[in-house]
């Protein structure tokens, strides 16, 4: 007997009790999900030994995702968009047009900092309903409607801001943007690593063993529908590794000082936004857009109303990602967020994203962005030019699309 399945925007066919228990247990590896993360451990191993060491230093790791925390923001929204098989233009724009709302409302009208950091992301809600309305039922293709969007609101910046900037920011804005979580429970001696916050170290460990149990209850439910599952060998290596790289990076920001405050944002969005597109309907329904629109409205999809809430959190998320660049610069300037969106939508097709749509995961959109991150700050150290930079990070987007399209057509003829 066969059941059809979808995963992950995916259709996998499995054979239930037509095949012994050995046969439907075998490990299947989907290279387009697993070669993202191959690709990045090879990555930072190179840096590793090009920088002698320096990349993976506590302060350097800490740099890493304070300085990018806004591109990985904005990398959500855009797999979620790329999944349902459009693309947006204008979230560098938005970006720079929403930090200049937070820097009016906090500087210029001193509006309360919680007020205002509400009141921006409502704007940028309603910027994103705005571009939604004439994608999902005015029928204008999103490329030509977010170009538009990208030109207007970095004029509407340009308005606002004129050729100064906006600044400072109030305590609390700049401390989501650069500071660290508090030592409430002290440090800890590691021996020759030296001290490091418990706080953190707690933190991580208590990540670790959350994501494990999740992956073994999902093997679990996995086996009681007799779908197939790696060994348990192959399943302990693969969590076990995971959870290496993870605590690893714990204790080396440990050692640093503690969390910083932008990376609890990302693993709550990213949790939350892995759950969406995973285990919910309207999560569903995204890849079914991007799969099959036609077939999705005639199995009862609501297609304008999804394309519709998904540029609304774009537009949420691009706020958030400007409040937050604002922020960790101090000023809202004209020229904020200038090829942001680029580097997003560079970070979910590294990331595994189809071209088609229909394909993609939050976390492989994270992983794409780390990549460029690692590459930026990685040829930084060793003292690239930045023609060198831009240069590899083409090289390694057009890699990543073209060996999407290698196993697309290497699937279809087995």
């Amino acid at each position: 007997m066969t059941s059809t399945t979808a995963t992950g925007g995916t259709l996998e066919v499995t054979t239930t009790s037509a095949l012994p228990p050995d046969r439907r247990r075998r490990p299947s590896i989907n290279p387009r999900q697993s070669g993202i993360y191959v690709a990045f451990a090879l990555i930072v191993a190179l840096f590793a030994v090009l920088t002698d060491g320096a990349l993976l230093e506590p302060q350097n790791i800490s740099n890493i995702i304070v300085q990018n925390s806004y591109i990985l923001i904005l990398a959500i929204g855009m797999i979620l968009i790329i999944i349902s098989g459009h693309i947006d233009l204008s979230a560098g724009s938005l970006v720079a047009v929403t930090g200049a709302i937070c820097a009016v409302l906090t500087v210029n009208l001193n509006v309360p900092w919680p007020l205002a950091v509400l009141a921006t992301i409502a704007a940028g809600a309603v910027i994103g309903a705005w571009q939604g309305y004439w994608v999902a039922y005015f029928g204008i293709p999103a490329f030509i409607v977010t170009l538009a969007g990208m030109l207007v609101f970095r004029a509407l910046t340009l308005m606002v801001l004129g050729n100064q900037g906006i600044g400072p920011f109030p305590e609390e804005i700049r401390t989501l943007s650069n500071g660290f979580l508090g030592g409430h429970l002290g440090n800890i001696g590691l021996g020759p690593l030296g001290g490091a916050d418990l706080l953190t170290l707690l933190l991580g460990l208590a990540v670790v063993a959350a994501a494990t149990l999740t992956q073994w209850r999902a093997r679990k439910a996995r086996l009681g529908y007799n779908q197939s599952v790696e060994p348990i060998g192959l399943f302990a290596l693969k969590v076990g590794a995971a959870g290496v790289v993870v605590l690893f990076v714990v204790v080396q920001l440990a050692r640093f000082k503690n969390l910083p405050w932008v990376l609890v944002l990302l693993t709550v969005l990213v949790v939350g936004y892995s759950l969406l597109s995973k285990g919910s309907v309207f999560g569903r329904h995204i890849y079914a857009i991007g799969g099959n629109r036609e077939a999705a409205a005639l199995s009862g999809v609501k297609v304008s109303s999804v394309t519709f809430w998904i540029f609304v959190n774009m537009g949420v998320l691009a706020a958030i990602a400007g409040i937050i660049f604002a922020g960790r610069l101090n000023q809202a300037g004209p020229t904020a967020g200038y090829n942001f969106e680029l580097d997003a939508i560079a970070a979910a097709f590294i990331g595994g994203a189809a071209v088609q749509g229909g394909v993609g995961k939050v976390i492989g959109a994270i992983t794409g962005g780390l990549i460029m991150a690692v590459i930026n700050n990685g040829m930084s150290l060793i003292g690239s030019p930045s023609d060198r930079v831009m240069l590899v990070k083409g090289l390694v987007l057009l890699a990543a699309v073209a060996y999407d399209i290698w196993t697309k057509r290497r699937a279809s003829t087995a």
